[in-house]
């Protein structure tokens, strides 16, 4: 006999099998993260086709197998037609996707990450289309709560509000054009700059130090990371802003603070999370074509 179970799963990731199946990798709210195979769904008349899409959320009635489960049946509850319109939100969501693939338990109900990263992905479809600055700005702003809200809810976001070791709090001063603090990578989070003396400075080979202004170059495996580094004043106001459940009005101000805050939480999420971000370089290209 089969056994066959339901859910309500989005789906994050999705790659070609045989002939005319997909295997999709699928955030169920009861099940958590699962893998199975939609048969025939690259057919041209494929009656799921189109619910095999990323970022659909489905009704799903599911076979159990041996090493992969089996799709039966599919029914739509919410698309999000609006990302795959825009590459910067198709990446950012892509990226949000790999941050809740890598963070998501399997087996067990995960109800709180899928009401959260699809509340993220309608932020995102709801942003603007242009490729004026602000609307780049503000883009990636969202993208940067996503991913502390996702780090947040992991267990593992950056402390940004008090120094990690004398748990002071940090106010950023905006008259002082060079007042700087810490952000320690491994040690999670923010320093004062008395306290990062005692950790160990990384110099960047490119440019001798690092001063917050992160460069957009994803980090991989074989790349040296900088752990210990400075931030400025606006990189500490855009962070401390990012733990709110919405963005302060007019959060896209400094477009400079939010690109190089996306860089320090990709680096962070991709020590934090052992994976690493592939989106981030279709992030990156995406915002030079525009030259942001």
């Amino acid at each position: 006999m089969i056994r066959t179970y339901k859910a309500t799963g989005i789906n994050l990731k999705s790659m070609p099998i045989g002939e005319s199946d997909r295997v999709l990798t699928v955030l169920t709210r009861e099940f958590g993260l699962i893998r199975a195979v939609a048969p025939g769904v690259r057919k041209p008349r494929s009656t799921i086709g189109g619910r095999s899409e990323l970022f659909v959320v489905n009704e799903l009635l599911i076979a159990k197998g041996r090493s992969l489960d089996k799709i039966t049946q599919a029914e739509t509850v919410q698309s999000h037609p609006g990302l795959s319109r825009n590459l910067g939100k198709l990446a950012s969501a892509q990226y949000l996707a790999e941050l809740a693939i890598a963070s998501a338990l399997s087996d067990e109900p995960q109800e709180e990450l899928f009401c959260l990263l699809s509340e993220h992905l309608s932020r995102l479809e709801r942003l603007s289309d242009r490729t004026d600055t602000d609307s780049l700005a503000l883009l990636v702003a969202h993208l940067d709560q996503g991913i502390f809200h996702l780090l947040a809810l992991a267990g593992v976001a950056p402390q940004v509000q008090v120094c990690c070791a004398t748990r002071r709090p940090l106010t950023p001063n905006f008259s002082d054009p060079n007042w700087q603090i810490g952000f320690s990578i491994p040690s999670g989070g923010t320093f004062s700059l008395s306290e990062l003396a005692n950790l160990e400075i990384e110099r960047s080979p490119a440019t001798g130090s690092f001063s917050g202004s992160a460069s957009r170059s994803p980090q991989t495996s074989g790349s040296k990371h900088l752990t210990n580094f400075y931030i400025n004043a606006n990189e500490l106001n855009a962070l401390q802003q990012l733990a709110s459940p919405e963005l302060a009005a007019g959060g896209k101000d400094d477009r400079a603070a939010w690109v190089s805050v996306e860089n320090i939480l990709r680096q962070y999420a991709q020590y934090h999370l052992g994976c690493a971000i592939r989106s981030g370089s279709s992030i990156d290209a995406y915002l030079e074509s525009f030259e942001f």
